[in-house]
């Protein structure tokens, strides 16, 4: 294990990531890796957070850069992108984590609230990506795109945002062909991850166990799953990997036909 820590922290030592949404859930693990591989990361958000991403490098600690921005508004994603070139004088890697929805069933919700989630887990993607695009022509680099299970099944109670992961994957692949030599485009669609907030989707820890157990790997994913993925999409390793979606589910949802075999 040690050695695999150091042959990643030799891969981003001086290298400059990007976070979005990276002060919680899914992000702040995406974060913390980078971080622990020896990488300078920078997070953003509409406000301050309590608690910055940090991890002990070297036996040193070492604490991610915030940034306030709002990916959803062009104005304050330009300045951001200023600012970390103004500051670190480049970028390696983009992982475009910012976004989400709340439950709310399509007929039901109104179409500022559709508008708004297409918004955010869409447009507001491509319009970061675009930016990054700028700076990572000059030296190359990656831009890893957040996605979900949720592209590619069912999405209910959260339809817009579903259609507009599945939107990802289509930008995913023409990004790539659009901005390529220099510049990897990849998306990395997570199934059910269990961060803080998911007793808002999940219930109690019982609830929670009860989802797990419908995963062929008997877990749902946790944030350092994610970030173990993202290293490895940004890597050397991965140079030849662009314009592709890994999905990272556990193995997808058990069939119906086992659970009801074990109740007979």
């Amino acid at each position: 294990m040690s050695d695999n820590k150091a042959h990643l922290e030799q891969n981003y030592q001086g290298q400059v990531v990007l976070v979005t949404g990276g002060t919680k859930g899914i992000g702040f693990g995406i974060a913390v890796g980078f971080l622990t591989a020896g990488a300078e990361v920078i997070v953003c958000g509409r406000k301050e957070p309590e608690t910055t991403p940090q991890a002990l490098v070297n036996g040193i600690p070492k604490k991610a850069h915030f940034i306030k921005a709002d990916v959803k508004d062009t104005d304050s994603t330009a300045s951001l992108f200023k600012t970390i070139e103004e500051k670190f004088g480049r970028l390696d890697v983009l992982v475009n984590n910012a976004g989400g929805s709340p439950f709310a069933l399509a007929d039901k919700a109104s179409p500022r609230f559709h508008e708004s989630i297409i918004k955010l887990n869409l447009i507001a993607p491509l319009n970061v990506a675009q930016q990054a695009n700028y700076i990572l022509q000059k030296n190359g680099g990656t831009i890893i795109f957040i996605g979900s299970i949720s592209a590619m099944r069912a999405s209910p109670g959260t339809a817009a945002y579903g259609a507009a992961k599945a939107g990802i994957l289509s930008l995913v692949k023409t990004l790539a062909v659009e901005w390529a030599p220099k510049v990897r485009v990849v998306a990395l669609s997570p199934g059910l991850v269990k961060t803080e907030s998911s007793h808002l989707h999940y219930g109690d820890d019982a609830g929670i166990a009860k989802v797990s157990a419908t995963i062929p790997a008997g877990r749902m994913a946790v944030p350092e799953d994610i970030a173990n993925a993202c290293l490895f999409l940004a890597s050397a390793q991965a140079s030849y990997s662009s314009g592709c979606n890994l999905l990272l589910n556990g193995g997808g949802e058990m069939p119906a036909f086992l659970n009801a075999n074990e109740n007979n």
